[in-house]
């Protein structure tokens, strides 16, 4: 480890020997992450030379965007990096959680039912859902839309006999493949290849729809190139690599697709207007670095894993675990260390590393949170950043390191910051 780093950032000796050992025990998942980054890097690319991307798809419209080449071009891009028929890939998408509404939006109707395969979704969506929030502001449940759930096992794995059951009456078996504030694994796409093949067992007509958020390029295969039928995701995780600023995608059969694009723009209209501005050459050239940015949050979440282990923190997954997202918990104990976690990490930041972290009620979220995140694009969770409920088990959740050497160094601040306040001992 370079000893640099002392001078730079005062990171303590200890810790600076402790993370050249951690480095060198990951040599060999180093090197796995990174032959999956290039498999995935060159789909990309073969994905953009057979859709003939090309400068005038950077210029971008304004208007009702009639006829804009870039924007067509990025869902046939999206289409086949994905293995689907078609893609709606759009900077007005908010968030993840905007884009997953419209997919339900799109998708369901009244008296349609909706079986998460998966447990409860992530706390953004409850109110989405209708699980949580006041009556009368346009939730599904608002609509007659049904909700049903299948619990996962002790182990996090999914019930399939269960749902097989579950989902014989649902329109949409809905999979959420990354952990939200829980300590499950994530799913890998082999994971979700059983629970299609369960849904399709109970349900054949039934739509398989995946929340891909932080899983996008984590493997080399999709969830819809085994068997779901629309996946959705966000463009300031992982697919946006770190340059898009906002947007996100939904990709799958044309048939989903259109109904889902009549509810983000209209009916009858749908993916042929909506203007792009300046937003299409940052879409695409955030896609192309997506591979080899996603290999480095996977590269720094491997790095913390074994360096919190070395100290002796337990983190979800292991660091030679089959991984379905970029994201790593690791179980703090108590709000102090958690808290100094995630000033350590937001010291290690390019952009706001002078702020200093405090919980707070966040939108949407039923504890007080704390968040690190000192990013280029506010929000964007494929830069390093790290958050947490305040509440039991006291784990935090951090992703992201758009460059490996600036995530390794967020995660030895976070450790410094512990050490400095006297919450561990070396």
């Amino acid at each position: 480890m370079n000893q640099n780093l002392n001078k730079l950032f005062n990171i303590d000796e200890r810790i600076l020997k402790l993370a050249e050992k951690a480095e060198k025990n990951c040599c060999d998942t180093f090197k796995r992450i990174e032959e999956c980054a290039e498999l995935n890097g060159a789909k990309v690319l073969k994905a953009f030379a057979d859709n003939r991307v090309s400068e005038p798809c950077f210029y971008g419209s304004t208007g009702y965007g009639y006829g804009d080449i870039g924007r067509e071009t990025i869902d046939k891009v999206y289409a086949d990096i994905m293995g689907t028929e078609d893609a709606l890939v759009r900077h007005n998408f908010v968030s993840g959680t905007h884009a997953l509404s419209v997919a339900l939006f799109g998708v369901l109707r009244t008296g349609d039912k909706i079986v998460s395969i998966t447990g409860k979704p992530y706390d953004t969506l409850e109110e989405v859902i209708g699980l949580a929030g006041k009556e009368g502001n346009g939730s599904l449940k608002d609509y007659g839309v049904l909700y049903g759930q299948v619990d996962l096992n002790a182990d996090g794995s999914a019930k399939l006999d269960e749902i097989t059951e579950a989902v014989k009456d649902a329109k949409v078996a809905y999979i959420q493949r990354s952990r939200g504030y829980s300590l499950r694994p994530a799913f890998t796409v082999s994971d979700i290849e059983k629970m299609v093949k369960a849904v399709k067992k109970g349900n054949p007509d039934a739509i398989v729809m995946v929340d891909n958020c932080y899983g996008e390029f984590v493997e080399t295969a999709e969830p819809t190139n085994v068997g779901a039928d629309i996946i959705i995701g966000s463009l300031i995780k992982n697919a946006g690599g770190g340059i898009a600023r906002t947007g996100g995608y939904i990709a799958g059969r044309a048939d989903l697709i259109e109904l889902c694009s009549y509810r983000l723009t209209c009916v009858g209209m749908g993916k042929e207007v909506g203007c792009t501005l300046d937003m299409n050459r940052e879409m695409l050239l955030g896609l192309f670095f997506a591979p080899d940015v996603t290999a480095n949050a996977l590269k720094t979440s491997v790095f913390a894993i074994e360096l919190f282990n070395m100290i002796g923190f337990e983190c979800s997954p292991a660091r030679d675990d089959a991984r379905g997202d970029i994201i790593t918990a690791v179980k703090l104990g108590n709000e102090e260390l958690l808290t100094a976690f995630c000033q350590g990490i937001q010291k290690g930041a390019p952009v706001d590393s002078f702020v200093t972290p405090e919980a707070w009620d966040m939108p949407g979220y039923t504890s007080k949170v704390i968040m690190a995140a000192g990013a280029f694009t506010m929000g964007a969770s494929i830069e390093l950043s790290a958050d947490a409920p305040i509440r039991e088990p006291y784990a935090v959740w951090m992703q992201g390191g758009i460059t490996y050497t600036s995530g390794k160094i967020g995660v030895m601040l976070a450790l410094q910051e512990m050490l400095s306040k006297n919450l561990i001992t070396l």
